[in-house]
């Protein structure tokens, strides 16, 4: 379930990472700092998402 997990994390971890860093923007957050911290932020909040998704994926796939 690992390697499924790190598949999911490549697509969802860019999709929040971007995702914080265009609410960073619109707060109106233009420093580097800012940007960063919200990148950051939208990764770490991927990992549990990435694991969640992949094992309801993993008992879809193969049900026990």
């Amino acid at each position: 379930m690992l390697k499924l997990a790190a598949m999911i994390y490549i697509i969802v971890g860019s999709m929040l990472a971007g995702s914080f860093v265009v609410a960073a923007l619109t707060m109106g957050r233009m420093d580097a700092l800012s940007i960063s911290v919200a990148a950051v932020l939208g990764a770490v909040a991927a990992l549990p998402v990435a694991w969640i998704v992949a094992g309801r994926l993993n008992k879809a796939i193969r049900p026990a």
